[in-house]
């Protein structure tokens, strides 16, 4: 096998927040299917997220912010990343998790507060805007860093992000509902629900998402989730694609082929990709080995 020699494009800072909630069977997790017509990851059930834009720089972390700079950054587990680009990492997670589904992460929640932000949005206002004009503080700190994903080099891939995965309860009440524009669909799903129905080919899923659903699949409920992101460094996932007479394959961490000797998370450490669709090479059943 020989890894790939394509041109190497500049991955964006992007935000994933992960929505959690505790159900009879275990935790769910909220999943949006992005629309058609997106030309990242179309059609595929995603978790609320999207690329930092300007404007996640621009609230005040004094008045805007449930925590300081500081440990934001301390949170973010990255030398490279300066204090700044964390909080708009924090900041970027809610906001396009409100545009996407309607829930909003800010202290003290009420419905008419958050139909206030998302009126001012219509009317062509800034987030950073709507949120100082309310006067609301944004609960960082409800969101605990659980993972960092860079999307691989591939001649295919004319955008790469390096994106940031949170974790976070939803707020008591809230359910969460698609756009009707960004994202078409919109349900709770267990971890296992969620790739069972992946590998009956009822939905679709990225890479990222597989990996991280196959990750919460021994977990209890949300709380040991949250535990587990609070007590660890973030590993960092950066997948190889390795090109063989059977087709092509991701890698990942803890491979023989990866670069990087030391597992970052549950699951098989290699993919094939199938028409179209990301399978371990022993089946189903080695998703969860």
């Amino acid at each position: 096998m020989s890894l790939s020699t394509s041109p190497i494009v500049t991955p964006k800072h992007a935000s994933t927040l992960i929505l959690l909630r505790d159900s009879a069977q275990g935790p769910e997790v909220l999943m949006l299917k992005r629309s058609g017509l997106s030309d990242v990851l179309g059609d595929a059930y995603v978790f609320p997220g999207g690329k930092l834009d300007a404007d996640d720089f621009q609230l005040d972390p004094r008045i805007s912010l449930d925590e300081p700079l500081a440990l934001l950054k301390q949170r973010i587990s990255d030398d490279a990343c300066d204090a700044e680009t964390a909080a708009a990492l924090f900041v970027a997670a809610i906001r396009e998790t409100f545009e996407e589904s309607g829930i909003l992460l800010v202290n003290g929640a009420t419905a008419p507060l958050c139909e206030q932000v998302a009126r001012g949005l219509r009317e062509g206002a800034s987030f950073s805007q709507t949120l100082s004009a309310s006067n609301l503080m944004l609960s960082v700190s409800a969101l605990a860093p659980w993972s960092r994903w860079i999307t691989p080099i591939s001649s295919l891939q004319a955008k790469r992000f390096d994106t940031r995965f949170f974790v976070a309860r939803v707020p008591e009440g809230a359910l969460g509902r698609h756009d009707g524009h960004e994202t078409t669909a919109s349900a709770w799903m267990r971890p296992r629900q969620a790739m069972d129905r992946y590998w009956a080919g009822e939905i679709k899923l990225a890479p990222p998402q597989i990996m991280t659903l196959v990750d919460f699949s021994d977990e209890r409920d949300v709380e040991s989730i949250l535990a587990a992101a609070r007590s660890r460094v973030p590993p960092l996932v950066q997948p190889v694609i390795l090109q063989g007479e059977d087709g092509p394959k991701l890698c990942y961490p803890g491979d023989p082929d990866h670069d990087q000797p030391l597992r970052a998370m549950r699951g098989p450490l290699r993919l094939a990709i199938r028409n179209g669709r990301y399978e371990p090479e022993k089946g189903f059943a080695a998703f969860f080995e």
